[in-house]
């Protein structure tokens, strides 16, 4: 009711405007006015010298938000493929910047060269084939070289050489929280469904299934390093969105159907936390928690869902884990069979 309101209101706000402009157009005629704005030679100059003056402040703000927000922003990839995500990043973003830095200055200072004076006439150019070749050839090429250097990373990324089996972990999404079910021995998921689910079989899986037996549930992600992970989505009410940053990881959640992602991570949590970026950005975030009065926070890999699924989306993560192989063992050992929770 309250953004109807918002919208009724905004729109009488509009009629309301055009009816003013339209009874002072009105009252002008009827009084005989002139409504022709006489520009002179002072004005065109001011107005071309505010431009400039807004170019130099629109670059030193760009700069600014540049050298304060690149702190904020996710370290080195944590994971084989990512590397290929953040040079496609990187090389996308640096065509971007290089044409904002050159087409900027051009709109700016044409408007100022060529603005308005009385002892100069513009000239009227219909068309001109080299113009229209330049500015539409040279971008053709190069989004063209993008989306097919994007095509070719998309494509190793979500088909990736294997010189092993991968280790398939299903990650089971519900308003709001996530829950990971590890294949097992066999490392094959057993068979489960919505329709399924009872008391503390939370991810319904089918307890008459041979592969499930061995299937082992938690309520963190843990991932051996430089082992292939083969994580399989499954969503039980709304879509959600799988994201994990720091291994440039996001697959949709949907409900009635299974998406998967295949990745192989490489760094541990441990020599994650002893990045000299991470650690100056673990500095920084304790420094506002101190004022705040909340206790220290230390780095971990996160699981989050990237899409809004409702009133407490916000809270929707995981805690991931990256370890070796003999921890990852040790850990595994520890947990409970899906057949010893029955």
């Amino acid at each position: 009711m309250e953004t109807l309101l918002i919208v009724v209101i905004s729109l009488l706000a509009v009629m309301a405007l055009t009816q003013a402009v339209r009874i002072f157009e009105i009252s002008s005629k009827i009084k005989g006015g002139d409504n022709d704005v006489k520009i002179n030679d002072k004005d065109n100059n001011t107005q071309g010298w505010l431009l400039i003056l807004f170019l130099v402040f629109f670059f030193g703000a760009f700069a600014w938000m540049v050298m304060e927000y690149m702190e904020v922003t996710l370290p080195v990839s944590a994971s084989t493929h990512g590397k290929d995500i953040d040079s496609l990043w990187n090389i996308s973003m640096g065509v971007i910047l290089v044409a904002f830095l050159v087409t900027q200055p051009l709109l700016f200072g044409f408007a100022f060269m060529f603005r308005g004076r009385k002892t100069r006439k513009a000239t009227y150019m219909e068309h001109n084939n080299k113009l229209e070749l330049f500015w539409t050839g040279i971008p053709a090429v190069v989004l063209a070289g993008l989306i097919l250097y994007g095509l070719t990373t998309w494509t190793n990324v979500m088909n990736p050489e294997n010189t092993e089996e991968p280790m398939v972990i299903e990650l089971y999404a519900k308003q709001f929280g996530w829950t990971a079910r590890y294949s097992g021995e066999d490392n094959t998921l057993g068979f489960a469904n919505v329709r399924l689910i009872e008391g503390a079989n939370v991810l319904g899986v089918d307890a008459n299934d041979k592969f499930a037996k061995d299937d082992v549930i938690t309520s963190e992600l843990h991932l051996p390093k430089d082992r292939p992970v083969l994580l399989k989505f499954r969503s039980q009410d709304v879509i959600h969105s799988a994201y994990l940053p720091h291994f440039r990881v996001q697959m949709n959640c949907v409900p009635g159907t299974e998406t998967q992602f295949q990745f192989t991570p490489d760094i541990t949590t441990a020599e994650m936390r002893n990045d000299p970026e991470v650690i100056e950005k673990v500095k920084r975030v304790n420094a506002l928690r101190a004022e705040r009065g909340e206790d220290p926070w230390e780095f971990d890999y996160v699981l989050l869902c990237n899409k809004i699924c409702g009133s407490a989306h916000y809270n929707m993560q995981l805690k991931v884990v990256v370890e070796s192989q003999d921890e990852f063992d040790k850990w595994m050992k520890e947990q409970q069979t899906f057949a010893e929770m029955l």
